[in-house]
């Protein structure tokens, strides 16, 4: 019996070190050496301090930055510490990673999309509000906007910042990302970066 046991375990104790110990130390070591800033989380460094990541949202509520889409991620209420069903809205939770889960049909969805579109057309933008504005995201984390939404926003950010209006929108055409290999996704501008250098004007 113990002929028959003995390399059930050797076999097991060889794929644990291979599998769960040589292999993972392998891959983290290439990538450290190969893509350093995407393997520690594409972080953003301002004065050598992180402020952010690159992939993951922010929510800016000053009106002199640039505010990216709708999150519809939430925390437990911290009223109600014992109950995982009592939540509050926490935009950009990255714990917390999820849509609003409303279909095209939910009537809570729609008045939320049409108040959000009165917001925006009582806050001084004119024609059709770009969709990324007023909808959120699967992950409810999305750094990204339209360059369309970029520029609605543009006049606001000037004007909080004292700026003329046609360098700010010369600043978020500068920072309008193409399609992956011309091909995949839309163009996007992603909020932090463009906030980031914002900050950078004089």
């Amino acid at each position: 019996m113990l002929s028959q046991i003995r390399p059930a375990i050797v076999l097991l104790a060889l794929f644990t070190l291979l599998t769960g110990l040589a292999y993972p130390l392998a891959i983290t070591g290439v990538a450290q050496i190969a893509m350093y800033a995407h393997a520690n989380g594409s972080l953003a460094f301002v004065d050598g301090k992180p402020v952010g990541s690159d992939l993951i949202g922010q929510n800016f509520t000053s009106d002199k930055y640039f505010h990216g889409r709708p999150s519809a991620t939430q925390a437990q209420d911290p009223a109600h510490p014992d109950d995982s069903t009592k939540t509050i809205d926490a935009p950009y939770n990255a714990a917390n990673s999820t849509g609003s889960n409303l279909g095209p049909t939910s009537q809570k969805l729609i008045d939320r999309v049409t108040a959000d579109v009165k917001a925006k057309h009582d806050a001084g933008w004119t024609g059709a509000i770009p969709a990324d504005a007023v909808t959120t995201s699967a992950s409810g984390l999305d750094p990204h906007i339209s360059p369309a939404n970029a520029l609605d926003q543009a006049p606001s950010v000037a004007k909080a910042r004292g700026l003329p209006e046609d360098k700010v929108r010369a600043l978020v055409e500068a920072h309008v990302e193409g399609r992956v290999l011309g091909l995949v996704g839309e163009p996007r501008v992603n909020v932090l970066a463009l906030n980031l250098a914002l900050d950078s004007m004089k």
